[in-house]
């Protein structure tokens, strides 16, 4: 192992691949000096040929290549999370489908909520219930393709009768030629703000707190 070969692994190993542009242009004065003196140095009997110079050259054009590689990636990613601080930002005050099985009843109108099918279904049925858990409605909806669908309660129980507002859980039962699919309750939740911390964005919903951004099904 040729000297200029033996610093450059000790410093590529100093640095690692994610040095900032000091140290890759450290390396490559580091290498490129030691390399002269080599070669100044060198056995006249039995001189450096051209091999060996070209695959130590080749070697710090390799870190060198590596190190601005992570920066650029680095760079990337930071502007990445940027933009997508930027995008979540204009989410505030809307509403979006999230993993959940809350529904919330109003006074009036509808409650809002989603579920996600893994395969399609003939028939999808949503039973929802109070807070101590007794069946309130049971709500067939017929059949449904795969992926996330949406569906409306009226707030009116099994009897008829306007259900109390408050909050309410649904579950969702689907099945295709009477084999169980797998379904997800998603639940509608308002934005109320925006997080951003350690390059991750998370978004804030009313009575559910911070969701990773990725996590959002659906904007409403």
């Amino acid at each position: 192992m040729t000297a200029a070969t033996s610093a450059l692994e000790g410093t590529t190993s100093v640095y690692g691949t994610t040095g900032s542009k000091n140290a890759s242009k450290e390396l490559n004065d580091r290498f490129l000096k030691l390399l002269v003196a080599q070669m100044n140095n060198q056995d006249p009997l039995n001189p450096l040929d051209n091999a060996q110079v070209t695959s130590q050259m080749a070697q710090i054009n390799t870190v060198t290549g590596i190190n601005n590689l992570s920066e650029t990636v680095a760079s990337l990613v930071a502007q990445f999370a940027q933009l997508q601080s930027l995008q979540a930002a204009q989410l505030t005050g809307r509403s979006v489908m999230v993993a959940g099985d809350g529904l919330a009843l109003g006074t009036d109108g509808d409650a809002q909520a989603g579920f996600e099918l893994q395969a399609p279904a003939d028939s999808v049925n949503v039973e929802v219930r109070d807070a101590n858990g007794l069946l309130v409605r049971e709500i067939a909806l017929g059949g449904a393709q795969e992926g996330i669908q949406r569906f409306a309660w009226d707030g009116t129980t099994n009897s008829g009768a306007r259900a109390a507002a408050g909050r309410y859980t649904f579950t969702v039962k689907a099945t295709a030629s009477g084999r169980e699919v797998d379904a997800t309750a998603l639940t509608v939740r308002q934005v109320e703000g925006v997080r951003q911390n350690a390059g991750t964005v998370s978004l804030i919903l009313a009575g559910l707190g911070p969701v990773a951004y990725g996590d959002i099904k659906q904007i409403l």
